[in-house]
């Protein structure tokens, strides 16, 4: 089968990303996004050859080198490149057949790698179901990686039915199996709670399936990672993942089709992230290795009497970052206590080991405000600290400086080495904020201003109004090592990166703005 053949006669967009929009485009942007690279291409790969200046003498030194080398070198490229070369000699010429496969539909088509989140239209998609079903067929497996993500799943269901049987007997180690088009009209193959091989899986667009006519020996053994995109599912499909899930690390919700609730227990389980969703009550019951809570552009729930988000942290010893909380949507609660403006903090509402916190805050309604003092006094360990600014339609008072001097002890901001204030506007609620910080943060190093476009697409004359405050703000500052405070502009419309979330290598990523 020669992959390199298979062209795509019209390309068609869908269209751009806009958080306010809700159709397939938008919702699965960030489920693009955030698969796994794809390996280097077979035209790096020899680029990178060439680059080390082996001798040219004609000799081909490469297809001299032991079976076992040669198939590791094949199973590290894409399935199209894999393929190529069996063209280079003889020796080559079926080694990809019995080598890990790393497959992507995506990787047929030069604009899905010049751009990640784009995808063909239905015409096009033909093509690509046809290169699907052939490397299936062909390849005996194992599959290191396997991600299909531009067919359309309606063309031939039953032949969707027999690629899942395909893939059971593969052993898959990484899948992607990304449903279009939209909407969602029918459910899952059960045929994947068969795949015991997997390691990391991503779901996107399906329905879930009735998980109590699933076999008992339905499990997850070997799965570390978990991403669910745009998904139908009841809390009792969630609990049976995670149940089925003995040594899931990473798990990531993003634009669930219904309320998100959780009750978390797990003994492996390192990073939560949820994003683009409605929040039920998120219930860290008992998560020993947790590490991240991670929230991004959640919404309070759409059932139930109190509109309120419930985020409940109870046994989480290694907590060290959890954000964004909204504060006027999000309920949080530590062991049986709900923290909120002007409670008494006590060792139970402590959690010491949270080195990051990020809050969203509407700076001109002094509801929210008045809650920021608590949020800081239940994790007094923090040392970088991010503000997302929210815009206010109706602002109910201001905030100066002497409430945060009253509200918040020292010892509130005492290890903070770095804040960050994203979607900065220039309100004098925000300039009070900052020079509290500054004035008591005794180890601050860094502090970043990421500026909202709107409120600075302005003169230069009103530009230097706004941040005439800080001119003399370092005459006060509490800590030496503070010398500047650091301005931008947002490098991206939609700043944040669940891939980057997941990876906990990564000591921020909260700051994809690279404000430092």
């Amino acid at each position: 089968m020669d992959l390199s053949r298979w062209r795509v006669a019209e390309l068609r967009d869908f269209e751009e990303f806009d958080d306010k929009n809700e159709d397939a485009g938008a919702a699965l942007k960030y489920a693009y996004e955030s698969l796994p690279a794809p390996p280097v291409t077979y035209g790096a790969l020899l680029a990178s050859a060439a680059a080390a200046a082996a001798p040219d003498d004609g000799v081909d030194r490469i297809s001299s080198l032991p079976d076992q080398i040669l198939r590791n070198i094949v199973s590290r490229l894409p399935a199209k490149d894999a393929v190529r070369t069996g063209m280079l000699a003889s020796r080559w010429r079926s080694l990809w057949r019995s080598v890990p496969l790393v497959f992507t539909d995506a990787g047929l088509l030069p604009e899905c790698i010049k751009k990640p989140t784009w995808r063909p239209s239905f015409g096009d998609a033909f093509g690509i179901n046809n290169a699907v079903n052939s490397i299936l067929k062909t390849h005996l497996g194992p599959f290191r990686c396997l991600q299909i993500t531009c067919c359309y799943m309606d063309m031939d269901r039953e032949n969707i039915k027999k690629w899942m049987q395909l893939i059971a007997d593969k052993g898959v180690q990484e899948l992607a199996f990304i449903n279009r088009p939209w909407p969602l009209d029918h459910p899952l193959p059960a045929t994947l709670f068969s795949y015991t091989s997997l390691t990391s899986l991503h779901i996107g667009a399906w329905k879930f399936p009735n998980t109590a006519a699933l076999p008992d020996a339905a499990a997850f053994p070997h799965l570390k990672e978990l991403f669910l995109s745009v998904i139908t599912m009841k809390d009792r499909d969630l609990a049976f993942l995670l149940g089925r899930s003995p040594i899931l690390e990473t798990l990531t919700i993003i634009a669930s089709k219904t309320d998100v609730r959780i009750s978390l227990v797990s003994h492996s389980l390192r990073c939560l992230q949820l994003g683009l969703s409605s929040l039920g009550d998120i219930a860290v019951a008992d998560a020993p290795r947790l590490e991240r809570l991670l929230l991004w552009m959640t919404q309070r729930r759409r059932t139930g009497g109190n509109h309120f988000s419930r985020i409940k942290i109870g046994n989480a010893p290694n907590l060290n970052m959890l954000g964004y909380c909204h504060l006027g949507q999000h309920e949080l609660q530590i062991g049986d206590t709900i923290i909120e403006a002007g409670i008494k903090v006590s060792p139970s509402t402590i959690i010491a080991s949270v080195r990051t916190l990020a809050l969203e805050v509407h700076f001109e309604v002094r509801n929210e405000v008045k809650t920021v003092p608590s949020f800081l006094k239940c994790f007094p360990n923090i040392e970088t600290l991010h503000i997302r600014s929210m815009k206010v339609d109706k602002p109910t008072g201001n905030v100066k400086l002497k409430f945060w001097q009253e509200a918040c002890p020292v010892e509130c901001v005492q290890h903070v080495k770095t804040l960050v204030i994203h979607e900065f506007k220039g309100s004098k609620n925000e300039h009070a904020f900052i020079k509290f910080i500054v004035e008591r943060a005794l180890v601050l190093e860094k502090m970043g201003l990421v500026l909202c476009p709107e409120s600075f697409r302005c003169s230069e004359t009103t530009l230097h109004t706004r941040m005439r405050p800080f001119l003399k703000i370092n005459e006060k500052r509490g800590s030496k090592n503070f010398k500047a405070i650091r301005l931008k502009f947002p490098s991206t419309a939609t700043p944040w990166s669940f891939r980057m979330g997941v990876d906990l290598s990564c000591t921020d990523p909260f700051d994809l703005d690279s404000a430092f």
